[in-house]
């Protein structure tokens, strides 16, 4: 069940136009902006999810998603502890972050 920071590592970079870069003490997974990073000890990672979808994770597995103590986790950043997620409950936490890293669209007006 427990996943490890070579499974967040691969399940990111397998995502479409992701990047990996040093950010501060942490590994930095991107797009047009940052959606992941992952702490140096490689234990846990943090991600850009909304408010709601952080409620949401945090509620289902409180031992693995648990919302940052500040402003950005106001903002829906989440602590996922690697240890207690399957592969598949971190490529979908993954993806979910990745979703909001994606470069906006211009819409036509028509």
């Amino acid at each position: 069940m427990a996943t490890t920071s070579s499974d967040f590592s691969a399940i990111a970079l397998a995502l479409d136009g992701t990047s990996e870069a040093p950010h501060f003490d942490r590994r930095a997974f991107k797009v047009a902006r940052i959606y992941a990073t992952l702490a140096a000890d490689g234990l846990t990672a943090n991600l850009r999810l909304t408010p709601d979808e952080q409620e949401f994770k945090a509620m289902l597995a409180p031992e693995a998603f648990v919302p940052l103590d500040n402003a950005w986790g106001r903002q829906g950043w989440t602590t996922a502890v690697l240890s207690e997620l399957s592969v598949e409950d971190l490529r979908a936490a993954l993806e979910m972050a990745h979703a909001h890293a994606l470069p906006k669209t211009k819409t036509k007006r028509g």
